[in-house]
């Protein structure tokens, strides 16, 4: 094979080392960053009901949601390291682990899982710009909404369910296209509104009635017999869960540390996900408690906690407010999408296309697959169990994040060959049989029967919320014994 061939088929210049002046991430871009990862409608949710819905002590919550941050902000180091040193992102780093061409396949994994979620995110992401749409159409006339044409339903779509839908594939694929230097603007711009949203809101609660609403709120804190040893496993089953809904981030948070400064903001950076939990989950436990005090109070009580943004803003008589908070929704889905499915997803695509995708064009993918995800997954992909397949796909991450920490460090002691690593020649280090590294992949296979199991093993179901650690720490033990002097 030629040398120009090889460059070809490994070389993009969007998996190239980033230049030093484009690394110029802080703490404070990474404190926006993982606010984008917990600020969305998700994580509101999870986070109340964990401290409303179910009967555990609030203390029992609060430290088990520090316990299961505390686990991702150390694997998020680990894995973020190498990129920050070698300014590369996770799929490229991967062929150290796996080989040149076991990189491209497994990395696509990271792409299917994306891109799945992209749509169907996206899906829910319209359904906020549907409710603005109809309060708009409303205001302007309020019989323009029983028109027939707004009547029909085409695949469980009316027309302002397409436009919305459309619309929200159009503008999150020209913006997520334009690169991280303007990607970087959009976390910064969310994170930080959204909090000023949220801060607002909590004012506006508070200010209703300022003792009526801080008495739920101190009412809704259950602190009693916290040192009980029977909270122990309620204790590692919120940190399970919070694990599980921030564990997405960790196989390719080295596509965003790769523009970090250096090690010391990195670290500064994931210790501030800690941080924006605390910060997220007052704000939300205060709203959620003050409006359903309201609620209940009220000639209409509802026997049921409202934990959803969307839910909350129906029950308010305030058009204002409602309007602010499905903008809200709708700008904290699109960013989450955005660091979550979009990005990820654009660079597992390009390293399995080197020579023939940009970000342009990758992105193009994404939208159109996205767009097809979108609209089947009311009328079809819901209800044939898709979200357990993408599950299933989803457990191969933590093996290969496993096989990648103990690749790196353990095996490689922190270094890397990098011209090596985009060559497809056979005497180079990381081509081994035929470009696969058969001890990096026996022992991602390995972790993933295990991870998988707790998904489809009615036995093991109980351990889903911790299948990626399983499954990085078989895979991870596996590679270390595989690949040890």
């Amino acid at each position: 094979m030629s040398q120009q061939k090889v460059k070809k088929n490994l070389i993009n210049w969007d998996l190239v080392s980033v230049n030093p002046n484009d690394k110029n991430w802080d703490w404070k871009d990474l404190f926006c960053f993982w606010g984008v990862n917990i600020q969305s409608v998700i994580g509101f949710s999870l986070i109340t009901s964990l401290y409303l819905i179910y009967d555990l002590n609030t203390f029992v919550v609060f430290f088990g949601t520090i316990l299961g941050s505390v686990i991702v902000y150390l694997f998020c180091n680990w894995i973020g390291k190498p990129s920050q040193k070698f300014g590369l992102p996770f799929v490229v780093l991967l062929r150290s682990s796996l080989g040149v061409n076991g990189a491209k396949y497994f990395g696509l994994i990271r792409s299917l899982v994306g891109i799945s979620i992209f749509g169907i995110q996206t899906y829910f992401l319209s359904k906020a710009l549907t409710y603005l749409l109809r309060i708009f159409l409303f205001s302007v006339q309020p019989s323009f909404l029983d028109q027939e044409i707004f009547l029909t339903f085409f695949m469980g779509l009316n027309v302002i369910d397409w436009a919305s839908i459309l619309i929200c594939i159009f503008f999150q694929s020209y913006f997520f296209s334009l690169g991280m230097i303007f990607n970087k603007k959009i976390i910064k711009f969310s994170a930080i509104s959204i909090y000023v949203g949220m801060f607002l809101f909590f004012i506006s609660t508070l200010l209703s009635d300022v003792k009526f609403t801080s008495d739920a709120f101190v009412n809704s804190i259950d602190y009693k017999d916290f040192a009980k040893i029977d909270n122990i496993g309620p204790l590692f089953v919120v940190a399970g869960t919070i694990f599980a809904f921030l564990s997405i981030t960790i196989l390719s948070f080295g596509d965003f540390s790769r523009y970090v400064k250096n090690e010391k903001e990195l670290k500064k950076g994931n210790l501030s996900l800690i941080l924006n939990l605390i910060i997220f989950s007052f704000f939300a436990l205060f709203i959620v408690t003050g409006v359903d005090a309201f609620l209940k109070e009220g000639s209409d009580s509802l026997s049921r906690i409202l934990t959803n943004p969307t839910d909350i803003a129906g029950t308010l008589d305030n058009l204002l407010l409602t309007n602010l908070i499905l903008i809200f929704v709708v700008l904290a889905s699109a960013s989450t999408n955005l660091v979550a499915n979009f990005i990820p997803s654009q660079y597992s695509l390009i390293n399995f296309l080197p020579d023939s995708l940009s970000l342009k064009s990758s992105s193009l993918i994404i939208s159109i697959i996205g767009f097809l995800i979108g609209i089947f997954w009311l009328t079809f992909l819901s209800q044939i169990g898709i979200l357990s397949f993408i599950d299933t796909l989803g457990t191969f991450f933590g093996p290969i994040a496993g096989v990648m920490i103990i690749d790196f460090y353990f095996t490689r002691k922190g270094n890397l060959i990098n011209k090596d690593i985009y060559s497809l020649e056979k005497n180079k280090a990381y081509y081994y049989s035929g470009g696969w590294h058969i001890k990096g992949i026996y022992s991602i296979l390995l972790g993933f029967i295990f991870s998988s199991a707790t998904i489809w093993n009615s036995n093991l179901m109980f351990l889903q919320s911790f299948s990626w650690l399983i499954g990085a720490l078989i895979s991870s033990f596996v590679y270390f014994l595989l690949t040890k002097n």
